[in-house]
C-alpha cells in the first residue's frame, strides 16, 4: 500500500451560517484518509465512515479523497484546498446566461455532484461527456458503468454510460443526468445534450441564456 504524506491548504466547511471547521488532510492511502479537524487530533476514515463534526469520507486514493458535507461533494488532491457550503436549494425555474469566448466556444463552470467542473457547452454530444481522470476526481466509479459505442470527431470510441446525482450550471440543478466517460487523454468536459434538452436554448450573438424546462 503507498502512503501520500500531504500539506494541503486548509479546507474551510460551513458547518452552519456562524460556524466554519478547518479541515486539513495529512495523509491518504487507499480506501482511507486522515483529517485533522479544528486543528483536533488525526482522524482516520474508510470509505463511507462520517467524523462526528459530519465530514464523510466516500472515497480515497493515493492522489485524492472524496468527502460529501451537508448534500455537497468535493475532490481533494495535492496542493488543492476549497470551501465547501451547504447545498443551495433547487429552483423549479433557473435560468443562466452563458458567454462565448474570443474564438467563438461556450465555457462556463458548474458542478457535479456538488464539485466543481469547467464545462465548454457542445450541442453535438449526446450526453455530458466526461474523460477518465474528470470522473475519477469527481469519485465517480464509472467502470461500473454500460459499456457502449460513441461516434466522434475520431471516429468510435467506447465509453461508459453513468447517471450523475445531479448538474449545475448558474441557477440550473437537474437531478438524474446521463454521461458518458471515455478512458484515453483527458478532455474538457462536456455539457451535452442529456443537460441541455432539458432547458430552452436561445443565443443572441455572444451570448447563450438557458431556462430550466423540467
Amino acid at each position: 500500500m503507498r502512503i501520500c504524506s500531504l500539506a494541503f491548504p486548509l479546507l474551510a466547511l460551513m458547518l452552519s451560517p456562524a460556524h466554519a471547521a478547518d479541515i486539513t488532510v495529512s495523509a491518504l492511502f487507499s480506501f482511507k484518509a486522515v483529517l485533522l479537524i479544528d486543528g483536533g487530533k488525526p482522524q482516520t476514515l474508510s470509505a463511507g465512515q462520517t467524523t462526528p463534526e459530519g465530514v464523510k469520507l466516500l472515497s480515497a486514493t493515493s492522489g485524492a479523497a472524496v468527502i460529501e458535507f451537508q448534500g455537497r461533494r468535493q475532490s481533494l488532491s495535492v496542493g488543492e484546498g476549497t470551501r465547501v457550503a451547504s447545498a443551495p436549494a433547487v429552483s423549479s425555474s433557473g435560468r443562466t446566461t452563458i458567454l462565448a469566448d474570443s474564438r467563438g466556444h461556450f465555457f462556463t463552470t458548474g458542478t457535479i455532484n456538488g464539485i466543481s467542473v469547467r464545462f465548454m457547452v457542445d450541442t453535438g454530444a449526446t450526453s455530458i461527456s466526461l474523460s477518465s481522470a474528470e470522473a475519477t476526481k469527481l469519485g465517480i466509479n464509472y467502470r461500473t458503468g454500460r459499456r457502449a459505442q460513441s461516434n466522434t470527431a475520431n471516429g468510435l470510441i467506447s465509453v461508459f454510460v453513468v447517471q450523475l446525482d445531479n448538474v449545475r450550471v448558474g441557477e440550473i440543478t437537474l437531478n438524474n443526468v446521463t454521461a458518458t466517460v471515455s478512458e484515453g487523454p483527458s478532455h474538457v468536459a462536456l455539457l451535452g445534450m442529456s443537460f441541455l434538452n432539458r432547458t430552452q436554448m436561445t443565443r443572441d450573438g455572444d451570448t447563450m441564456i438557458l431556462v430550466r424546462r423540467y
